[in-house]
Formats: structure tokens, sequence, C-alpha cells
């Protein structure tokens, strides 16, 4: 065995079994932060147990599981695991996987407070022992199956993950908001240095504002019908309407005399997301039925597939594959320090729970070592918050137990079925429009309301 590759071996067991950041064994791979590497790993674990907890809710899986695997009904026999493993299948075993991984995640958001360098044994432990860890949340989410009084475990933590999920989803419209704000007060920064920013910046505003208006009329043709869907008629009126009053705020007198930067591109792209968020919500609504000539015809339903199963299937794997990656991709950009300071704008008292944290400059120090070169980052100290993100992670382990099980409409769940209508999903994705709104709206007024702490 050559040096090098010998050197690569001991490294990946370091990762494992030691605190030494995590890296790809080829050499040619670009080099990579120790912070990145930290975070890419925890990402893996999440997204382990997301698949189980999917695979865990699809009868198809399960079905095929049955005919292929040898010798099935035996093992779930000596697993004590109940007919066909009938216990480790369904939202009981989901909810029990997710309460593990979050008990998982929320454990080293405390282990982890107020560490501000990663040369402690904290840091040393939340960057590496990558092993240990693995099994530490195999043995969590196991654990979950163990758990006394069952049925008033699950009644209980079916609050706690609605309330988490509430939470995570509010987190994310918090950083929506702050990302609008920051997008403008760039482009309108570069305004002064060159007019070109200023094209760019009425062609972006006009190019989103299409986009919203055309959602909202592709809304109407779509999911309106003259004898049905009240409900639909009213909330596209209320949002559209909304979404017509922050736009009109945005460029008030009295708004820009507090806020100069506040501008159109910020009411754009709230517009646009609340569009999708109420397209969203009209898709997941149940569907309508009117009696027309006889025969019960479906109303305010978009024809998307022809009828086919495979049609169906298909629809349902991107849609769940789309999801789960945008609440990885949420999980992730969540806990970055651009948005967590962001945040901490938002809510200042959460500063002394949360944010107790010093950000550095980044450390260039790099180490080669025969595979992939890490670039130990964080030698100075830490660039992130280490509780900060263990506590999304842990909000977002909750948000996907209630997804996954389709939030209060449980018991009939199926994977297969995520993206049917139900009113739990329905009025959850009409409440994240408002809430957006608001939070729009407080950012615009707070200032007008508080001169003495907002810098105009």
């Amino acid at each position: 065995m050559c040096p090098a590759h010998s050197c690569a071996v001991f490294l990946q067991l370091a990762c494992c079994c030691g605190s030494a950041a995590c890296s790809l064994c080829c050499g040619c791979c670009p080099k990579i932060k120790q912070s990145t590497s930290t975070r890419f790993m925890y990402a893996l674990f999440f997204m382990l147990v997301t698949v189980t907890c999917v695979i865990m809710m699809s009868p198809t899986v399960e079905t095929a599981m049955r005919e292929n695997i040898p010798f099935y009904t035996k093992m779930c026999e000596k697993l004590n695991a109940g007919e066909n493993c009938s216990t480790l299948v369904g939202y009981s075993a989901v909810y029990k996987v997710c309460f593990g991984m979050a008990c998982f995640f929320f454990f080293f958001s405390v282990f982890t407070i107020r560490v501000r360098t990663s040369t402690g044994c904290r840091a040393a432990v939340h960057n590496g022992f990558w092993f240990f860890k693995f099994v530490a949340l195999l043995a969590c989410c196991a654990g979950g199956f163990f758990l006394p009084n069952q049925e008033k475990f699950l009644e209980v933590w079916r609050y706690v993950g609605a309330f988490g999920g509430f939470l995570f989803i509010i987190i994310q419209l918090m950083l929506l908001v702050q990302f609008a704000h920051r997008w403008n007060q760039n482009w309108s920064s570069g305004v002064k240095y060159n007019k070109i920013w200023y094209a760019a910046l009425a062609l972006v505003t006009l190019v989103l504002f299409s986009v919203a208006v055309g959602a909202l009329v592709f809304m109407i043709m779509f999911y309106t019908d003259p004898e049905a869907c009240f409900l639909n008629k009213l909330f596209l009126g209320v949002n559209g309407g909304l979404c017509f009053v922050v736009s009109l705020l945005a460029i008030s007198p009295c708004i820009q005399t507090f806020q100069p930067t506040s501008g159109l591109l910020q009411s754009a792209i709230i517009s646009v997301y609340v569009m999708y968020l109420t397209f969203s919500a009209l898709a997941s609504k149940p569907v309508e039925m009117v009696e027309r000539n006889g025969k019960n015809v479906t109303v305010c339903v978009f024809p998307y597939k022809s009828g086919l199963q495979s049609d169906t299937n298909i629809v349902t794997g991107v849609g769940t594959a789309i999801l789960f990656g945008c609440i990885l991709y949420s999980c992730l950009i969540s806990t970055t320090k651009r948005s967590s300071t962001a945040l901490q704008k938002y809510y200042s008292f959460l500063k002394r729970v949360f944010f107790l944290i010093y950000f550095p400059e980044d450390y260039d120090d790099e180490k080669t070592a025969g595979g992939q070169n890490v670039k130990y980052d964080e030698r100075d100290g830490t660039i992130y918050s280490y509780c900060y993100f263990h506590f999304v992670f842990f909000l977002g382990s909750l948000y996907v137990m209630m997804t996954v099980t389709n939030w209060f409409h449980y018991e009939n769940a199926k994977i297969e079925r995520l993206l049917e209508g139900s009113w739990s999903v329905f009025w959850i994705k009409m409440a994240s429009c408002w809430v957006c709104l608001f939070l729009y709206m407080w950012t615009l007024v707070v200032p007008m309301l508080f001169p003495k702490r907002f810098q105009a």
C-alpha cells in the first residue's frame, strides 16, 4: 500500500473515530472547508433518516420488500415487529424515528451552546467522531420504538411536531423577507456608480410582477368555478389585494422617509412567493364536485395528468424530491452567518439563547493528506453558530415528520398521496401567505414606529 493511500485511509479513520474533518478519498477533488464538511455530514444524516421515513410511509415499497426479500415474514417475527413488520411502517413509526432524530439534534443544540472556538472539546465532538454520532443517531431512532405508553406519546408528540413545524416555516419566511430587502439594497446602491443597475433593477421587478400577475390569472382560470370553489375565489382576491397593498406601501412617501432603499423589487419578490404559496394551497385543497348533466364533475383542478397511474407516480415522485430538497436547502441556508445575523434583527431577545456566538473571519490554513484537501477555516474561531445550526435541524426534523404524515390527516397518510388534497395542508399554506405578508409589512412599518432604533 502506497504511503499516500495509507495516509488517506488513516485520515478517514480519524474522521470517523476522531476529531479530524471528513473529506473525499480522491485527491483531485476541489478543496473543502472544514465548516462545509461538517454541515455536509449532518445534512447526510438528516437525509438518511428522511428517506427512511419516506419508505416507512410507502405501501408500494412495503409490498415490494415483502415480495422480494427472502424470509421477510420470519424476520419480522424475530424482531417482534408484528405481522409483516406492521409496527415499523405507518405514521406512528415515522413519529418515533423523527423523535429520535429530533432528540439527536436537540441534544447537540444544547451541547454546543456558547461554543466560540473550534479548538475546544465540544467543538471537536461537533466536527468529528462521525461513526459514534451515527451509532448514537441510530440508537435514538430505535429508542422511540421502546417508549412506554405510546398512544399518549404519539398524541403529545404530534402537537410538539406541529409547533416545531410552524416555527420552521416562520424562520424560512423571515429569511425570505430579509433576502428581498438585501437584494433591493445591494442593487439600489449600485445605481450610484452605474446606471445599468437601475435598468437591471427595473427589468427584474417588471419580470417578477409579470410572473405574479400571470400566476394570479392562471389560478383564476383553473381554480375557480361559477358554481363552486367559494374559498378559492375569496383567498385569491384577498391575497392578490394584499400584494397590491404592500406594493403601494413600499413606495409610499411615509415609508420612503424612513427607508429610502425600500422599493418595488421587495414587493415583487414577496408577491411571487405569495402567489406560489397560494397555488400550492389551492392544489392541496380537497377536490370539489358539482352536478352537471346528471353527472358529478370535479371542478377547480388543473388537469396536469392524463389519468394514467404512471403519470401520478411521476408527479408524486418529482414533487416529493423537490419538497425534501427544499427542506434540506432551507436547513443549510438558515445556518449561514448572514442568515443567522438577519434573524437577529427580527428577534433581538433570542440573542441570549441562540446567537451567543462570535463570528471571526475565515482562516486560510489548508491541509493536504493524500485525499481531498481540507481547508481548516475555523482555527481562530467558529464561523457559524453550532447551537443554532442544530436547532434548525431539530425544527427541520419536526417539519419532515409533519409533512410526511400529512400533518393532522395522519391516519390515512401515504407517501404516494403526499400531493393530494387535505384541509390541514391547505390552511397551513394559506396561513403562511399571510404570515409572509405580515412580516414584510412589519419590516416596512417598524422603522416609522420606532425611528430612534432604526437608521434611515
